[in-house]
């Protein structure tokens, strides 16, 4: 009996991931057109941010965070006119390039998105912060970016690997 319940609660678990999933479907993402859609469009698409961070000029930037089980995290930027002005996929190894030694962990946080896993070493008196990404069109291009920090907060180091996750089935 228990084994049955078991299966129910994995297949459970899989079709919840399945729906949550469809709300980051590039169709969907692909239905909004920057300085045409409006917030309430994009808050139709993909529902309540995330975060919602202080943008330039007046401008909010929404926080649409797919991690741990995705691969991106969106932010899209809505102008004070209350038109979608941009929408951006942040983990890419243009943006990990600009995280530099001293930032602080909050100004990461807000150029990256929320981490998919965050780890802290006490005897190292290090914090890890973890972002699965694509680095290429297949799966199998799943690496993990890992950012580093010191007690004060600050960046130490970056690093990318390739995902474990991709050699836990083998």
């Amino acid at each position: 009996m228990k084994m049955f319940s078991y299966r129910w609660a994995v297949l459970a678990l899989a079709f919840g991931t399945a729906l949550w999933l469809a709300a980051c479907d590039p169709q969907r993402i692909g239905e909004l057109e920057e300085g045409v859609s409006t917030e309430a469009d994009v808050r139709e698409r993909f529902g309540p941010p995330e975060a919602v961070w202080d943008g330039p000029d007046g401008a909010q930037v929404y926080e649409y965070n797919r991690q741990p089980a995705g691969y991106q995290n969106y932010q899209i930027t809505i102008g004070p006119d209350g038109k979608m002005a941009a929408l951006r996929q942040v983990l890419t190894p243009s943006n990990f390039a600009l995280i530099q030694p001293g930032m602080a962990m909050e100004e990461v946080r807000r150029m990256l998105g929320k981490p998919m896993k965050i780890t802290t070493y006490e005897l190292k008196r290090e914090t890890h912060y973890d972002w699965r990404y694509h680095d290429g069109p297949n799966d199998s291009d799943s690496k993990v970016f890992t950012v580093i920090f010191s007690p004060d907060l600050r960046v130490v180091s970056t690093m990318s690997v390739r995902d474990p996750e991709l050699d836990r089935d083998r």
